[in-house]
């Protein structure tokens, strides 16, 4: 064995070791909860809404192996739906699955793996973390800082990689990291071997061919990041808003912009043919496919122009008009199919401006980032462009523009707030002497007692306090926030067990690979088939623990209501039925949400007590009518908002609050425990306010009802007390 291999050797010694430990690290904060997931033998608690859809859609391909569910007629009764998500995320953890269990995984196998794929992927974000932060500055401690400030960072990139929550969200930041790690890899190549097309042209691809694998490889992690989520488009964007600036800068400084062409066209058309091959992307394919063309057309006509201007000797300043390239490309973004319930921007809180998520997301990482963005910023423009960190400057930008606007970005800024915040501490290291002391690793003959013996006490207190501000808060924060995956209570899981075992079957196989109808049509479903009406939070759990259709989901499909203005129509859906103001109406809107006048939307009505008390504003404001459900009342306390008659008439109350008394056509069936909650106040404001009698305690916390088409069902109201008509 050779001295030069030995001494490369050990030189990746440490940080080889260094990966290691900190994926170990990065693994066991995310897989702290596994008792609030593991809770029984037979459950595994996954987190939130998405994971569970993400469950099923493992289910059915393993069932239908390798297909794809790309059309689910077990979910919005009764139209059913095409595959809302991307297909990549699925597919990947079912053949994972299929192989661990042998052709034939059990329901436990499967559930396991699925609990622990975010925590496994999140964790991997290591290991890309390192590269790019290494590659960047040309060193390796910047990485390994890096790769650890990663591994502890807090807020939503631990959240979205928290053992059960198997949502694609941690694909994204780990697939995107990738795509950048290679895209760097290839720039630094480029920088020491230029080349243009006449270089090209004389030695065909001789040239290319040690930088051309980066990019290849760029656009096969694009082409994957894409197929994992269906909003991809947006790192797409970064990368043509990075080679549209490139291309300025290399121009204005008389050097070539060939290699940018080549470059661009590489990575896009894999990836445009990783698209092209792929059934559906979530209904964003035709955007897929055209932000990626455009680009593919867009980077060699910036190259020719940049060649024709400097063939001619034009000036060089009307090049930069190339900038109006980026508005297009805006126009695209614009369109980039974004999940609501995180399009809220970052620093608002409770409608109010705060600086408090910046904190919850990065501690100290998020506004040292930004300090070392602004070095790097000076740097770049008054000292010298370095092709790798000038991709670092625009990526960090356009994240931190991304996040300003919708909060869901934040776990993408993690990992740039962590390899800045890298470059900042190690740019300390070095002003205390750490730059001057050789490490152990670097030479075959050096060893561990000759490296301590360089240290003096300036380089321990300047290494501890490096660790203390950027490591300690976002450690103390991570311990803070892993104490829980969330998703189903105790409640939802009893109540939909009970109604998989409890309730007639809808005649429709769970795992059955579903024919898209031709479009305008309805699926034809069985006769037995039903639909069951909640709350659309709580869909994919009727869907996929209860095994039964629901109207609505989190797809927020199903809700009905209005968009818009009060002069829409109020379409029949979850949110109008809750808040009908009489049984009358709500049956009306039960009926309407079947085309067939001779069917019911639904046969089950599920509700919980949140649904009643906390989130009942929510269903009311898809109706774009909330306004005097409650009302200002004079109490021992003050001036307090209480529930008002308006709240009291709604089907939801009704059903809920006064358990479906007095009610014609909907008897409860089934009713989890009670739970300490906000109902005992509703119903002490019934009775205060509106001379009623109910018994002031709380009921069960999920409570299911029978929709019987045309019966009477008797009942009686609350003693001394009648519901408003």
């Amino acid at each position: 064995m050779s001295i030069d291999y030995h001494e490369k050797l050990k030189s990746s010694i440490l940080p080889f070791t260094g990966i290691l430990l900190f994926f170990l690290l990065a693994l066991y904060i995310r897989t702290v909860p596994a008792e609030s997931v593991f809770i029984s033998e037979n459950f595994v608690r996954l987190g939130g809404n998405d994971p569970w859809y993400h469950l099923r859609n493992v289910e059915s391909i393993l069932h239908n192996f390798p297909s794809m569910l790309w059309f689910d007629a077990y979910t919005q009764y009764p139209h059913g739906t095409d595959q809302v998500f991307a297909p990549l995320f699925d597919m990947v953890l079912a053949t994972l699955i299929w192989i661990i269990g042998f052709g034939d995984p059990s329901t436990e196998l499967t559930q396991t793996i699925c609990a622990y794929y975010p925590s496994f992927l999140g964790s991997l974000v290591v290991i890309p973390t390192y590269f790019v932060g290494k590659w960047a500055f040309n060193d390796r401690r910047i990485g390994l800082l890096a790769a650890f400030l990663i591994a502890l960072a807090p807020g939503q990139f631990l959240s979205r990689a928290i053992i059960g929550f198997n949502d694609h969200h941690i694909a994204e930041a780990l697939l995107s990291t990738v795509v950048a790690m290679f895209l760097i890899a290839g720039l630094r190549r480029s920088e020491s071997s230029d080349f243009t097309l006449s270089h090209l042209r004389e030695n065909g691809f001789s040239q290319i061919r040690p930088i051309l694998p980066y990019f290849l490889l760029t656009g096969f992690f694009l082409g994957a990041y894409t197929l994992a989520w269906k909003g991809a488009l947006f790192f797409s964007f970064i990368i043509g808003v990075y080679i549209t600036a490139q291309h300025i800068i290399d121009h204005m400084h008389g050097r070539s912009t060939e290699y940018l062409a080549i470059g661009g066209m590489a990575i896009f058309i894999v990836a445009l043919v990783m698209v092209l091959l792929t059934p559906a992307i979530g209904g964003t394919k035709d955007l897929q496919i055209k932000g990626l063309l455009a680009g593919f057309v867009a980077f060699p006509i910036l190259s020719i122009i940049s060649y024709y201007m400097r063939e001619k000797q034009l000036n060089r300043y009307y090049y930069p008009l190339s900038i109006a390239v980026l508005f297009g490309a805006g126009i695209l973004l614009a369109r980039v199919v974004s999940e609501s319930a995180y399009a809220l921007p970052l620093l608002m809180r409770g409608g109010q401006f705060s600086l408090q998520p910046l904190w919850y997301n990065f501690a100290l990482t998020g506004i040292l980032s930004f300090f070392a963005l602004l070095i790097l910023a000076y740097i770049a423009i008054y000292r010298r462009n370095n092709r790798e960190q000038t991709f670092l400057i625009v990526w960090s930008v356009m994240i931190i523009w991304a996040m300003l606007q919708q909060n869901r970005f934040a776990y993408y800024y993690s990992v740039n707030a962590a390899i800045l915040s890298a470059y900042l501490g190690i740019k300390v290291l070095d002003l205390a002497g750490w730059k001057d002391i050789r490490s152990p690793f670097a030479q075959a003959t050096s060893s561990i007692s000759d490296w301590l013996k360089q240290i003096k006490p300036v380089h321990a207190l300047a290494l501890v306090l490096v660790v203390l501000v950027l490591a300690y808060p976002s450690y103390d924060l991570s311990t803070q926030q892993n104490q829980g995956t969330g998703g189903p209570n105790g409640y939802w899981i009893e109540a939909t067990q009970w109604m998989k075992y409890n309730t007639p079957d809808p005649g429709l196989d769970y795992y059955e690979s579903y024919e898209q109808p031709p479009e305008g049509e309805l699926y034809p479903y069985p006769d037995e088939a039903y639909g069951v009406m909640s709350w659309w939070d709580y869909g994919h759990w009727i869907e996929v623990i209860g095994h039964r259709i629901p109207n609505a989901n989190p797809f927020q499909q199903g809700i009905g209501g209005r968009r818009n203005s009060m002069d829409e129509e109020n379409r029949p859906g979850a949110s109008t039925f809750f808040t009908a103001p009489s049984e009358a109406e709500a049956t009306a809107v039960l009926e309407a949400v079947h085309p067939d006048p001779e069917k019911a939307g639904a046969r089950y009505v599920v509700s919980d007590v949140a649904m009643a008390t906390g989130k009942f504003y929510a269903m009311a404001a898809w109706t774009l009518d909330t306004d005097n459900y409650y009302v200002q009342a004079q109490t021992a306390q003050g001036t307090q908002t209480v529930p008002g008659e308006r709240y009291f008439n709604t089907m939801e109350a009704r059903l809920h609050i006064f358990d479906g008394n007095g009610l014609e056509q909907y008897r409860m069936v089934h009713e989890t425990p009670a739970a300490n909650t906000a109902e005992t106040g509703f119903k002490q404001v019934y009775n205060v306010l509106f001379g009623g009698n109910v018994e002031v305690v709380n009921t069960g916390y999920v409570k299911i009802f029978e929709y019987v088409d045309g019966a009477t069902i008797t009942g009686q109201a609350p003693e001394g007390g009648a519901l408003f008509n």
